[in-house]
């Protein structure tokens, strides 16, 4: 059963804090799975998970395919026995300000990431909480 994110524990939260690769699954139209690898941030107290990427990307292309009330996603950590899986409703934003934002997040996380023109941002609204984390 899954939990929400109102209902974690600082344990949970220094494990997002962490710096770990992730997982994000999204389902292309043929019902298979699509699993890449990226950094995810998260903000607990809005319940968004953030993935910045390449606008030209599949799993960028898959989400905006969705249409404007979003794609179904997770993306899932893993560290030994820990991990943690958020599944939410992805969306895809340009905005220069959010990009921007987005990629001062992951920088606290993980490192400066690469100049990259045509970024984007993978937004996920969190919806359930899985994980021993």
């Amino acid at each position: 059963m899954g939990r929400r994110l109102a209902d974690v524990s600082e344990e949970f939260l220094q494990f997002w804090r962490e710096r770990h690769l992730s997982t994000l699954t999204t389902v292309r139209p043929d019902g298979t799975p699509h699993v890449v690898p990226v950094g995810v941030t998260l903000d607990v107290e809005t319940a968004t998970a953030r993935v910045i990427s390449s606008g030209t990307s599949h799993k960028v292309r898959q989400i905006r395919a969705a249409g404007p009330g979003g794609a179904q996603v997770a993306v899932c950590q893993v560290d030994g026995r820990r991990w943690s899986t958020l599944q939410g409703v992805a969306v895809v934003r340009d905005e220069p300000e959010v990009v921007a934002d987005a990629e001062r997040r992951y920088e606290q996380r993980y490192k400066k990431p690469r100049e990259n023109p045509s970024r984007v941002v993978i937004e996920i609204s969190v919806t359930k909480v899985l994980g021993n984390a």
